[in-house]
């Protein structure tokens, strides 16, 4: 008999004996519900280490295949004679965009199709394109943002399994650790690609990709052994036909889903290539709100399975959502105009940024497992509110840096409070999703989460382009780039302390919600004192 994870068995006094095959690090002939749901409970310390570090890996490559990029723009762009600012910045966003736009649907692949599947697709799928990513040189400049296009692919398919799986094999005390260390391998892989990047192109640009793709190859043979199967979503009774397959995948609300997004965000990335002047721009953006109505039509109206269920959309939810995509948003911005201002206008180097952008690797570690450790005992909200509050502070930072400045004033500051921010924002708002929504929904909870996280970095890119375009008078000078720069992240700023409100009235109902009584007396004696 299979138990998926919370089922009780038929007779609990009579419990099924389980064994794991091929598995020296599992006991053998364990009989409890806990040990067989939770496979990876009963794990040694070497095994539960491979799995783990396996499983954040995605997280890892994910932040890699980002920062890797960002300081070698003006190298690669060089190398095909490109240096229009707008075309480079498809090299970042091209990337976010596939990553932000199928995030949910490879969620539901791994649902339908088993989480470990995927997650080893992905990983394959991921070296593939970073060797094309590399083989690009041979070719021409749209091949290679092709090739940063079909990446995303990869993290995106990965991520939402990766959680999904280490929520399936570990129990919630052991689970709330895991996740931590997955947000704590962010900055990890981050300040991998920000060093690795810029060491690899003083030799060869193409080796930023190609040792990507060899690191990658061996995570997916490692991913056969390290991480065990775990069961789908289907029922095991009896095989699907296509017809069931197909409306437990969605297909049109996911297809619509995708089309809509995907216009959505090349409308306003490709204006900065060619300007709002091109009548195919406007179409794209017009036609994507055309393409988001036909999505919500079809999850309310036909879709059996929605991929979004309406029924999540709740003003809790509404709060979440904006909440992170200001936050990340901000992110993005930070991360991308902080790094033009200082290659472009400041004279700082690509291995000089890296150590300046160095205090990541620890404070980012800290945070997410102090926040592992507390995520339970302080109430989201108020999480929320202090990530809120963090991104805003690193923007007002940033926005204020004299480009003169000293590295141990703003920017050493501005580094340390954005790790706070991202580290807290993210389980923050896992954990407010999952209280907000019914049971059914609670496994897709993550994988929303994430298409805000990462379609929020490239969207905010390609809204702070045009700023930047509009304002900087062409970029001919240090002075215009600054200006053009500083528009951007003050943009920044006021998408934080939008954000920053938002926490504040979230965190308000919380309490209320919280403390109905103390509230209601409150308002007793205001009303009294009045």
């Amino acid at each position: 008999m299979t138990l998926s994870p919370g089922e009780e068995p038929e007779n609990p006094s009579q419990p099924s004996t389980i064994t794991d095959i091929g598995d020296p690090g599992m006991d053998r002939g364990r009989t409890t519900k806990d040990e067989y749901t939770y496979i990876a409970d009963g794990y040694s310390l070497f095994r539960r280490t491979i799995f783990i570090v396996t499983v954040c890996s995605s997280m890892f490559t994910n932040q890699l295949g980002l920062c890797n990029s960002l300081t070698t723009l003006e190298i690669i762009g060089d190398s095909f004679g490109v240096t229009d600012p707008g075309k480079l910045s498809w090299t970042i966003s091209g990337y976010g965009l596939t990553l932000g736009t199928f995030v949910l649907i490879g969620g539901r692949f791994g649902d339908e199709f088993g989480n470990k599947a995927i997650f080893i697709i992905g990983m394959g799928w991921l070296a593939l394109t970073s060797m094309m990513a590399g083989a690009s040189v041979y070719s021409s400049y749209p091949i290679y943002i092709l090739a940063r296009v079909l990446q995303g692919l990869g993290p995106a398919l990965t991520v939402p399994n990766a959680l999904a799986i280490m929520g399936k094999c570990f129990s919630s005390g052991p689970r709330n650790m895991g996740f931590a260390w997955f947000a704590a391998s962010a900055p990890v892989g981050a300040m991998a690609g920000l060093l690795f990047g810029p060491l690899f192109a003083m030799a060869w640009w193409p080796w930023i990709y190609w040792s990507q793709a060899l690191g990658v190859a061996f995570l997916f043979v490692l991913s056969f052994v390290a991480i065990p199967n775990v069961p789908t979503e289907v029922e095991e009774k009896k095989r699907p036909t296509i017809r069931e397959t197909l409306d437990r995948l969605d297909v049109f609300g996911g297809a619509s889903g995708v089309v809509a997004l995907v216009l959505f965000n090349f409308a306003w990335n490709q204006s900065l290539v060619t300007t709002w002047d091109e009548p195919y721009v406007y179409a794209c953006l017009i036609l994507s709100v055309l393409f988001m109505v036909a999505f919500f039509y079809v999850e309310i109206r036909v879709a059996r399975y929605p991929i979004l269920p309406v029924a999540i959309l709740t003003s809790d939810i509404a709060f979440v959502f904006a909440c992170t995509a200001a936050g990340w948003s901000t992110f993005g911005i930070w991360l991308f105009y902080v790094i033009r201002t200082c290659l472009n206008v400041g004279g700082q180097t690509p291995i000089q940024l890296a150590a300046w952008l160095s205090p990541i690797l620890i404070t980012g570690i800290g945070t997410a497992l102090v926040v592992g450790k507390i995520i339970t005992k302080v109430p989201a909200s108020f999480i929320m509110l202090f990530a809120m509050i963090c991104y805003l502070i690193t923007s007002l930072l940033m926005a204020l840096r004299p480009v003169e400045s000293i590295y141990w004033t703003y920017f050493f500051f501005g580094t340390i409070i954005a790790t706070f921010a991202m580290d807290s924002s993210l389980p923050a708002a896992t954990i407010i999703f999952s209280s907000a929504v019914p049971r059914q929904y609670q496994g897709m909870g993550s994988s929303v989460i994430m298409t805000i996280v990462v379609y929020s970095i490239s969207l905010g890119l390609g809204f702070a382009g045009t700023i930047e375009l509009q304002i900087n008078n062409g970029g001919k000078t240090p002075a215009d780039l600054l200006h053009g720069y500083r528009g951007t992240l003050w943009f920044s700023v006021g998408l934080t302390a939008f954000g920053t409100i938002l926490a504040i009235f979230f965190l308000l109902k919380d309490y209320r919600q919280r403390n109905p009584r103390k509230y209601e007396e409150g308002e007793i004696s205001a009303s009294i004192g009045a």
